[in-house]
């Protein structure tokens, strides 16, 4: 079964039951290197694992970059 959550303004069609750290994995995000808001609150990287999305969720996610 899936879900449709928002990501960065575009809807998304993912598995139920993953969680936050799961859907980076399959996104091939590395969470050390990301920032997360979910439904408009920042989401500390310590509970990107127990957090689990669901239908309608909307994230906007950060991606930081080294510059020099």
């Amino acid at each position: 079964m899936s879900i449709e959550i928002v990501v960065n303004g575009a809807e998304q069609s993912i598995d139920d039951g993953l969680s936050v750290s799961a859907w980076l994995d399959r996104a091939g995000r590395d969470p050390r290197t990301v920032a997360i808001e979910l439904n408009g609150e920042i989401l500390p990287r310590s509970r990107y694992t127990g957090v689990v999305l669901v239908d309608g969720d909307q994230l906007e996610v950060v991606q930081f970059v080294q510059g020099g």
